[in-house]
């Protein structure tokens, strides 16, 4: 009994000594040093040379020959840690040392680890690893090199390097020839270049909202888009690509710019009113398979009178500045009629010339009269709708509230912003003085500021009907005071208007309807005196939107059931002695009964 108890101390006490030996250290890389060649544990504690070129598991990093099992410290030695292998297939610059590429001989380093951060795929041999917890492992009996890691959140991890030879080995090659070439290929490869392509949808039977609408050229049997150009950038240069949408009204703007007008007066396609409609419309997208049969092609007619460019002198007359189609639809029966009108205006030869043009298509219903599509869209109905036009009325006139509006120079121009219900803007541009007379100049800006329909009326809700006078509110207009200026001879001319509108909700506060309230107009006026022709002076318009909707007090919600139970305990008792009568008048002698009835039960026990 002795000597077997005796054995198994003895061994006990050998095997604490050998795990409290202290393991073999390594770099933080995980790169054995220089003078040694890395040693791996095997059965028996044998060290052994690490497998050629090995690397660590993915995310763990070597810190340690795999202990417990001790290890001898080698003699240093001159071979190379990581071999070079058959084919260095990241070695692409030959005398120079490729990065990250641990095969490269070019690169003279005997443990490319410690230099590199990684080492490319198939720079070094492929290694299998199989690791679990380092604090499961006692001791290592595999007949497999092992090694112990830490991944990334610092835990030990024992690794079994498994002998998986394949990886390291190369596929035996096919033998190719005329004979099996063909079979190779059907058995490997996929779809050619030459396999029949795959069959384009037909078109859709009708045009859809959104959709481009098509276009054929019969001189050039040509199909084609319809093109709207808008302006692109910071400077609104036209871009020519831009299609028209089906159903969808749309105004685009943008400037085109012109070193030689002399030559492009006459040669520039976007200059001439033809090359807008010397086309044909497809009535419906169908019609791209049927281009010779007329009944699905839609002339262009004309609204309005074109004439060509013609440069006369230092002058290009009938310069397109603005287009406007007018597209009459069917339902799914496809377009019906295309009816375009153009703006024709003259422009002065210089060494670099600007030009905004204007691009409006505009839809309507096929079997809508003429009569009504007179009347003009509406801004709501009833209420308006943010972002749409501010409706105004001179004399019987209808039409939209404008800002100024400038050319590419600066120069106020004719064409004006739509002020748009809602939104805040300001505009402004430069005026030259052209007439000397104080009357005539007064009259000339105040055209310009207010555009050349002044409104007088503005529509309260966004339906309004110019022959309804009751839907329209007075304008407001206020003047600054000019008396304080000490000028007599000066000319106060107008250099800012500013329009001021108020409006608010009404009606249901779940479908709340914006009117206008009233607007106002507020001129400020500048002196000017003596101011030769030419002299530039700066205009501004300007429109606040102010919402004074007063809102009414939310209403009251049912009431809610508030249970709560007696602060009293003796409320209960009180209720049944009194049967909920006079609770209060006997609450004295209800404590004064319960009391008694508690002595007695009381007095009952201790006997």
């Amino acid at each position: 009994m002795g000597s077997p108890r005796l054995a198994a101390l003895s061994a006990f006490v050998l095997m604490l000594s050998e795990v409290a030996r202290p393991q073999p250290s390594s770099s933080p890389t995980g790169a054995a040093p220089p003078s040694s060649v890395p040693k791996t544990v095997t059965q028996g504690g044998t060290p052994q040379p690490l497998s050629v070129g090995s690397a660590a598991p993915q995310g763990v990093s070597e810190i340690a020959t795999a202990g417990p099992t001790p290890v001898t410290p080698s003699a240093p030695q001159t071979a190379d840690v990581f071999p070079v292998l058959p084919i260095c297939a990241c070695d692409l610059t030959p005398g120079t040392c490729d990065l990250n590429c641990c095969c490269d001989r070019d690169c003279y380093i005997l443990h490319p680890r410690t230099v590199f951060s990684f080492c490319l795929p198939g720079s070094v041999r492929s290694s299998s690893w199989v690791c679990v917890d380092n604090s499961l492992i006692f001791r290592s009996n595999s007949p497999f090199p092992s090694r112990v890691f830490t991944d990334s959140n610092g835990i030990r991890q024992f690794c079994v390097h498994v002998n998986n030879s394949k990886s390291n080995y190369f596929q035996k090659l096919q033998n190719v020839n005329a004979t099996n070439f063909q079979a190779l290929a059907a058995e490997f490869g996929g779809d050619l270049f030459t396999s029949t392509l795959k069959t384009q949808s037909p078109p859709p039977p009708f045009y859809r909202a959104g959709d481009p609408i098509l276009t054929y050229f019969p001189e050039w049997s040509v199909t084609s888009l319809l093109r709207q150009p808008t302006d692109v950038g910071a400077g609104g240069f036209c871009a020519e690509r831009n299609p028209a949408s089906f159903l969808e009204n749309k105004r685009t703007t943008c400037t085109r710019f012109f070193n030689n007008l002399a030559k492009s007066c006459t040669m520039d396609p976007a200059l001439d009113a033809a090359s807008y409609y010397n086309f044909t419309v497809l009535k419906v997208p169908q019609g791209v398979t049927h281009l010779q049969n007329m009944e699905f092609q839609i002339p262009v007619t004309l609204a309005s009178q074109a004439s060509p460019p013609l440069l006369v002198g230092n002058t290009c007359q009938n310069v397109v500045s603005q287009v406007t189609y007018e597209i009459e639809s069917n339902g799914t029966f496809g377009i019906q009629k295309v009816s375009v009108r153009f703006r024709q205006i003259s422009l002065a030869v210089g060494p670099v010339v600007s030009l905004q043009q204007d691009f409006i298509v505009l839809f309507r219903s096929f079997q809508q009269s003429t009569a009504a599509s007179l009347t003009g869209l509406r801004s709501g109905n009833p209420g308006y709708i943010v972002g749409k036009p501010l409706l105004v009325l001179t004399g019987d006139i209808s039409h939209t509230m404008t800002l100024l509006q400038s050319q590419g120079n600066g120069i106020c121009s004719h064409k004006r912003h739509e002020v748009q219900f809602g939104v805040n803007a300001v505009s402004g541009c430069k005026f030259r003085i052209k007439e000397a007379d104080c009357s005539q100049l007064q009259n000339e800006i105040h055209q310009i500021l207010y555009g050349r329909l002044r409104p007088q009326h503005v529509a309260i809700f966004g339906n309004a009907d110019p022959a309804q006078k009751g839907g329209w509110t007075s304008i407001l207009n206020r003047s600054c005071s000019v008396s304080a200026m000490n000028c007599t001879s000066c000319c106060f001319i107008p250099v800012t208007l500013e329009i001021q509108v108020l409006w608010a909700y009404i009606g249901l506060q779940s479908n709340p309807q914006a009117h206008v309230s009233g607007v106002r107009f507020l001129c400020q006026y500048k002196p000017i005196q003596d101011s030769p022709r030419g002299t530039e002076v700066s205009l501004t318009t300007l429109v606040n939107f102010v919402d004074i909707t007063q809102k009414p007090e939310p209403p009251r919600g049912q009431p809610k059931a508030d249970w709560k139970l007696p602060f009293d305990f003796f409320f209960p008792f009180k209720v049944a002695f009194s049967k909920g009568a006079e609770s209060q008048k006997c609450s004295t002698f209800s404590i004064l009964v319960l009391c008694l009835l508690l002595l007695r039960v009381l007095n009952l026990e201790a006997k």
